[in-house]
């Protein structure tokens, strides 16, 4: 059977034998140390900003955390060090602009726009560096076959080993292969993060990361803007906003047919 689960923007392509859908993860590795997160690494990301991405609500612009990389990293170094160790991400941090993006050409519902989410450029670095501690952990537990979301892998790549399989599968006589289409829709919105922490700790992060990712997603504030119209904040604990750096990987671990 081949498994394929699509969201909004993306396919991931799995060739699942029934045996494979009960089977239990491999022994995880021993978890790893609580993140520390050092100047240095603060430094660089701030100087390699890209001046022309979007300000997110907090109004501090890329350009500002670039030029003044030098001054700003210490100040913000401690920052996300202290969010980490209290598990607690700052309010302004958590505050996300959405500017609804169209789908198409022709608008003629509310659906044909894609909710895109304008987030702080500081918490967009600080997701950075623990968007690479959580891949250490947790690249060698994701399905091989798992193309969306993932570095040099596309939509062309699932299609070509999915033929790859089936074709494969039919030159046996009397044989047939049976697909199952799965669709989420507003892929990152559906994120529970109670089941999410569930999930992560099973993955062997630590618990510290695990709390912190439940802060992060938890208590959040947004508004919508069009054009010079702004909506009034609403609060919202539920899913992760698409356009926030953490999201993908986020998405992939909670759909990850990992310790079913």
């Amino acid at each position: 059977m081949l498994l394929i689960i699509s969201s909004s923007s993306s396919y991931t392509f799995i060739p699942v034998s029934p045996t494979q859908l009960h089977t239990l993860a491999t022994p995880h590795p021993p978890p790893l140390t609580p993140l520390t997160i050092k100047e240095e690494e603060v430094n660089r990301l701030f100087k390699r900003l890209n001046t022309r991405k979007a300000t997110g609500p907090d109004s501090v612009s890329p350009s500002l955390l670039k030029h003044c990389a030098n001054q700003l990293s210490p100040v913000f170094t401690d920052i996300f060090n202290t969010s980490l160790e209290t598990c607690h991400v700052p309010a302004c941090f958590k505050t996300s602009a959405i500017v609804p993006v169209p789908k198409k050409t022709k608008i003629t519902g509310l659906n044909d726009y894609r909710p895109i989410a304008l987030t702080s450029v500081v918490m967009k670095s600080f997701e950075r560096l623990v968007l690479s501690y959580l891949k250490d952990i947790t690249d060698p537990l994701l399905d091989p076959l798992q193309f969306a979301y993932r570095a040099n892998r596309s939509v062309d790549d699932a299609v070509n080993m999915a033929l790859h399989f089936i074709l494969q599968h039919l030159d046996s006589s009397g044989s047939y292969a049976r697909i199952l289409f799965v669709d989420f829709s507003s892929a990152f919105n559906t994120i529970i993060p109670a089941l999410l922490r569930d999930k992560l700790f099973q993955l062997n992060v630590p618990d510290s990361m695990c709390s912190w990712i439940t802060d992060f997603l938890t208590d959040r504030w947004q508004f919508v803007r069009l054009g010079t119209h702004v909506s009034d904040l609403q609060h919202i604990s539920t899913g992760s906003p698409q356009g926030c750096v953490l999201s993908p990987l986020l998405f992939s671990l909670y759909t990850s047919l990992s310790n079913f």
